[in-house]
């Protein structure tokens, strides 16, 4: 288990140190932590839930949550430059940890490394912001109402498409599935299982994916479907459980089975606008 940060007597605030340089300043409310090294393990608590990208790799790992969360939250700012002898010191890992950490990030687009220049902080504007890890530091960050807004704008633009190109595809064992969520969900409803809702939820909107047979959707489905779970936001399509909810979902089943793309899209967009994520921001869907 890495340790925390190693206090200041450490000798990081000589000449060259981390302690040198700013942070980025940002309004006190919005902060996730101290604006420092130190204490920065306290985010740690949440690997275990952590399941893509660099998640459970013990230190490598780590190094690479604590690193990314500091510098997406703004603790580690743009140009910031990162000596990594320094964080091996902080953090007390080796300097091959350190290493496959940054290359991590430099993969993420968080970081450069350049001859003579060294490692720094990259602008926001060169982030993947479509890597799982990102959004889920954007999500648990002072960008988490932004990270919130822009999945729900993703999700208004893939799913409904994603309805009217399924409708076209007659994979009756998909279709019974779909069916089959729908069922599952409802008896959850009755039984105020919002758990067993939310994973039949989920499975649906997943299926429906598969069953447009558009791959580059579905890789931009999986990236929301995987952050859903951690932005804060409902993992469900629907705010709560509700008969509303329910309907929607059976009316987009209705209209898979009858090869209506037209009813499938407008039922999906039905479905997301009981999102009050994604009421606020698009516009009430037109009858058809």
């Amino acid at each position: 288990m890495m340790t925390a940060a190693r206090p200041v007597e450490t000798g990081l605030t000589a000449q060259g140190g981390l302690d040198r340089y700013p942070y980025t300043e940002a309004p006190v409310a919005d902060r996730v932590g101290p604006p420092s090294w130190d204490g920065a393990d306290t985010e740690l608590g949440r690997v275990g839930r952590r399941t893509a990208g660099s998640r459970g790799r013990g230190l490598h790992g780590q190094l690479v949550q604590q690193l990314g969360q500091m510098i997406v939250s703004g603790d580690l700012g743009a140009d910031r430059p990162l000596v990594p002898e320094e964080i091996g010191q902080r953090f007390e890992v080796s300097r091959t940890v350190v290493r496959e950490s940054l290359r991590v990030l430099e993969a993420k687009g968080l970081v450069s490394a350049r001859p003579n220049v060294g490692t720094r902080v990259r602008p926001v504007s060169d982030w993947n912001l479509l890597d799982p890890d990102i959004i889920e530091w954007r999500a648990f960050g002072p960008q988490r109402e932004d990270q919130r807004r822009e999945l729900s704008e993703l999700r208004w633009t893939i799913e409904p498409l994603a309805a009217r190109l399924a409708a076209g595809h007659g994979r009756e064992d998909i279709q019974q599935r779909l069916g089959d969520m729908v069922e599952i969900m409802g008896h959850a409803f009755a039984q105020g299982d919002a758990i067993t809702f939310s994973r039949a939820d989920a499975e649906f909107h997943n299926l429906l994916i598969q069953l447009a047979g558009n791959r580059m959707l579905e890789h931009l489905s999986g990236i929301v479907s995987a952050a859903l779970q951690v932005s804060g936001s409902p993992a469900i399509s629907c705010d709560r459980p509700s008969e509303p909810c329910l309907a929607h979902h059976a009316r987009i089943v209705d209209a898979l089975a009858g090869g209506d793309g037209p009813a499938a899209e407008a039922a999906m967009r039905q479905l997301l606008t009981v999102h009050p994520e994604v009421e606020r921001v698009v516009p009430a869907p037109r009858e058809h």
